[in-house]
């Protein structure tokens, strides 16, 4: 017997030692980081090879469509689940567009996997309210900030955390836009946005508020993508055609808005001389 406590006793506290490593290795559980990247990704089902480093977002699964027909090559990677994937090239460019579907939580999805195998720039282009009089449907926002009215953001960082774009992606953005506004058919927005996570959930009273604060217009996924890219190093910006006016009340909710439409094509032209711009003079 040792002059301090008996044999026993040591091979007790050695075994209580394992077992405390065996439930702290349980407690961990998955790093999904390490389990998918680079690998084929699980929502979108994509490899690496399949993207360009460049990708645009649209929310809608049918605006992959839209995008890839100004594409050169363009083929159909993968139709999963929200996620609806081209691959092609714009002036030598290879270029993807990816659909995230609607909200912070299936854009972010979309971004990290995207990011896991190889996307560099990510560049929402989707629809957007206007909170602001004179902004008219069709007219384009590019953002330079949001506000995190959502929770998948505070998954990744605390609230205080600002959610804004890549500058000098956002620059290039504002500065291609300005050049071709003569030829669009509205007129070209820029500043802080609101990201909300309930469509039917802004009230007046609330519609009121976002607009005294000086926000642009609301949408459902800047915030959380900024936020997700930020965390990897990534780049992201934001251009949206405004689709309705939420203080005037210059709104299509039953009939097809052309107008919208009109901004949808307009804002892919910008963003794919963005990219073209971005990749041989910027970056």
């Amino acid at each position: 017997m040792h002059s301090g406590y008996p044999a026993a006793l040591f091979n007790e506290g050695e075994k209580a030692a394992k077992n405390l490593e065996k439930d702290r290795r349980r407690i961990m559980g998955l790093n999904k980081e390490e389990k998918t990247l680079g690998r084929r990704q699980y929502h979108i089902q994509l490899s690496p090879g399949d993207v360009g480093e460049y990708v645009l977002l649209p929310g809608d699964p049918a605006r992959a469509d839209r995008v890839a027909k100004y594409l050169d090559d363009a083929k159909l990677m993968a139709n999963n689940r929200e996620h609806r994937t081209f691959t092609g090239y714009y002036k030598g460019v290879k270029i993807s567009v990816t659909s995230t579907g609607m909200g912070c939580p299936s854009a972010a999805i979309a971004a990290e996997e995207l990011m896991n195998i190889g996307a560099k720039c990510l560049i929402r282009i989707g629809s957007s309210a206007a909170l602001q009089e004179g902004i008219k449907i069709g007219d384009l926002m590019i953002s330079t900030g949001s506000m995190k009215n959502e929770g998948t953001s505070r998954f990744y960082v605390p609230d205080v955390f600002p959610a804004v774009p890549d500058f000098d992606l956002t620059r290039t953005l504002i500065d291609v836009a300005r050049e071709m506004e003569p030829g669009l058919s509205g007129t070209v927005y820029y500043g802080i946005n609101a990201s909300d996570d309930a469509f039917y959930g802004e009230t007046e009273e609330w519609i009121q508020k976002l607009s005294d604060l000086g926000c642009l217009n609301v949408e459902m996924e800047s915030s959380a993508l900024y936020t997700v890219c930020h965390r990897r190093k990534c780049r992201a910006a934001m251009i949206s055609a405004v689709s309705g006016n939420l203080v005037t009340g210059e709104v299509i909710y039953e009939t097809a808005n052309e107008g919208l439409a009109k901004g949808w094509d307009e804002e892919i032209k910008i963003v794919l001389e963005t990219i073209f711009r971005f990749e041989t003079e910027g970056k």
